[in-house]
């Protein structure tokens, strides 16, 4: 079995989220959790993004990720959203612009 060296060791980046942006999302996920939509959270970091993955159970997939990319933010933005299946929901700039995706009226319950 190959040893795969740490990213610092590599030379490379890790990328993560900033105070601010943390702060920002998990008060987003607070306000979902209250609202019984979110039960669970996980949080990783690596070379190229740093991913908020959000489920409804805890033995699930990932209902949705919050992206961080920074190699992508002079092109399409470097935060995006991706939904079950992988599709990109939202991409953008600026993370507050972003999170407006799940903001209140946007989802409709349907009979």
């Amino acid at each position: 079995m190959a040893f795969d060296p740490p990213i610092a060791a590599r030379g490379g980046r890790h990328v993560f989220f900033d105070r601010r942006e943390l702060e920002r999302i998990l008060r987003l996920y607070g306000r979902m959790v209250a609202a019984g939509e979110w039960r669970d959270y996980a949080i990783g970091g690596g070379a190229e993004a740093a991913v908020f993955s959000v489920f409804r159970r805890a033995s699930e997939a990932p209902v949705y990720r919050i992206e961080k990319r920074p190699e992508l933010a002079r092109r399409q933005g470097a935060w995006a959203i991706v939904g079950e299946g992988g599709m990109i929901l939202r991409r953008g700039h600026e993370l507050d612009q972003v999170l407006r995706f799940f903001d209140k009226g946007r989802f409709k319950v349907v009979e």
